[in-house]
């Protein structure tokens, strides 16, 4: 009573192809998903250097250590 397991197939050729191909497009859509952040990210990156970031130097430093947490009263 010795099973021949080549007469039935358990996965057929037809259920590998399909099995790859959704593994193939699911990471597809997650790879074009990355890679158009990454691209929105470095729009934003250069928007962001553009802005004007300098402070101005007129003002005038002023000591915070004279109130009454530092005991300078």
């Amino acid at each position: 009573m010795l099973l021949n397991f080549t007469t039935i197939p358990l996965i057929t050729q037809s259920q590998v192809v399909v099995a790859l191909t959704v593994i193939v497009i699911f990471f597809g859509i997650i790879l074009l998903l990355g890679v158009r952040k990454s691209y929105l990210l470095k729009k934003e990156n250069k928007r962001l250097e553009k802005m004007n970031t300098s402070m101005k130097e007129d003002k005038k430093y002023k000591d915070f250590t004279d109130g009454h947490m530092y005991g300078g009263n």
